[in-house]
């Protein structure tokens, strides 16, 4: 079975904390990237062959109020020393109409010719339309516990949910974001209130691949387990020895009472392409389900270390079932580790990546399966391994 050790994958994708992470992006004012001279001259290959009528459109949306934006580039006739100045559309959009040009684009807006945009340089391929929402000030997003006691009517209990804004959506109020709902919210972001005293780091990794550009900006929605009734909420079936089985309930509430709250209170991109469910353990188990159950919501899983053993690995047959669906998610992403005293259900795992890929799912295009060797069940290699799963499930930021 074709698997990706996190080793190795860490060092192909220059991520991963403890084993590096991705190299911080050179701004485009200190030096030029791609083909520009020092001075911003034009591509090495020039225009030879393009078709003279084709135009590069770039659209910069910005709430600029009286300020003005400005491109500064790698090709001519943009430079990377001074500013060319832009159209502007409306409130808050400006164009540039860029001529024929035979390669890949490198390029930043500045604001008022004062400010770099954050983050990596943006890229635009000849001839595309490209639309863009950079931010110039922000290097970090927020926590917040948006809502101390979210009320379910399908569960009869309510709980905290805690919310993560990115950079860009605080700065920038014409930015829509991808969602990504997490389980065990407890354990994301506060170590006070994680597991153990080992969180996810969620809010260090997503400030810290906003600026690398590594993975694309999006809320993260964290609701806080139901204490005793987790093992209830995150399986899909009864047994005799654990309980369980009210898992299609939690997606109700997931689905029916959470997402509509969040996508009412934040500027979202409420889409199953742009929705995200990963969680670990049990949480893991939940999210697979998501995906065969909820899959006109949830575009996108994420089951790390998932508790493939539950019933008898029950979920192993529910996914097998995807092969009468006509809907089913468009990207999953399976991991573990292969240490400690459970092994981290690695071969169970392996089998639940064999299901996927068994329904037709391609490694590295539609499934990515992952094993951390070394890695045991636990919050702090969750963590080590989440930046590899975002960036599968949502794409980088540039």
């Amino acid at each position: 079975m074709a698997r990706l050790t996190f080793g190795w994958l860490c060092l192909s994708l220059m991520a991963c904390g403890p084993l590096g992470k991705p190299d911080a992006a050179v701004d485009a004012g200190a030096m030029p990237l791609g083909g520009g001279s020092a001075a911003g001259g034009g591509s090495a290959g020039g225009t030879a062959g393009v078709d003279a009528g084709v135009v590069t459109t770039i659209r910069v949306h910005y709430p600029t109020g009286a300020r003005r934006m400005f491109l500064r580039g790698a090709l001519l006739p943009l430079l990377w020393t001074a500013g060319a100045a832009m159209q502007q559309l409306d409130a808050d959009t400006w164009e540039y109409l860029m001529p024929a040009h035979a390669q890949d684009l490198k390029f930043k807006p500045r604001l008022d010719e004062l400010e770099w945009s954050k983050g990596p340089n943006f890229v635009v391929k000849p001839g595309a339309t490209l639309d863009v929402y950079p931010r110039f000030f922000r290097d970090s997003g927020e926590v917040s516990k948006r809502w101390p006691a979210f009320r379910s009517d399908v569960l009869n209990n309510s709980r905290a949910v805690l919310v993560y804004l990115p950079p860009t959506y605080l700065e920038n109020t014409t930015f829509r974001a991808p969602v990504v709902y997490m389980h065990d919210g407890q354990n994301l972001f506060d170590p006070l209130t994680a597991f153990g005293g080992n969180e996810w780091q969620v809010d260090e990794t997503m400030n810290r691949t906003a600026n690398d550009g590594f993975i694309a900006e999006a809320i993260v929605v964290g609701p806080e387990n139901g204490g005793s009734a987790r093992i209830d909420e995150y399986t899909p079936t009864n047994t005799a020895q654990y309980g369980g089985g009210k898992g299609a309930d939690y997606l109700r509430f997931l689905t029916e009472e959470l997402k509509p709250a969040v996508d009412r209170e934040y500027r979202t991109l409420p889409s199953r392409e742009r929705t995200v469910v990963i969680g670990s353990s049990l949480g893991g188990l939940i999210s697979a389900y998501a995906g065969v159950q909820k899959p006109e919501v949830f575009g996108n899983i994420g089951a790390m270390s998932p508790s493939t053993w539950w019933d008898s690995r029950w979920i192993l047959g529910s996914v097998a079932g995807l092969r009468a669906t006509p809907l089913r998610p468009l990207k999953v992403y399976v991991d573990s580790g292969n240490a400690g005293t459970s092994m981290d259900d690695v071969t169970n795992t392996a089998a639940l990546a064999k299901a996927w890929r068994d329904r037709g799912y391609a490694d590295d295009a539609t499934l990515m399966y992952v094993v951390q060797n070394g890695g045991t069940h636990s919050e702090s290699f969750w963590a080590q391994r989440l930046p590899v799963a975002l960036r599968f499930l949502l794409g980088p930021g540039r």
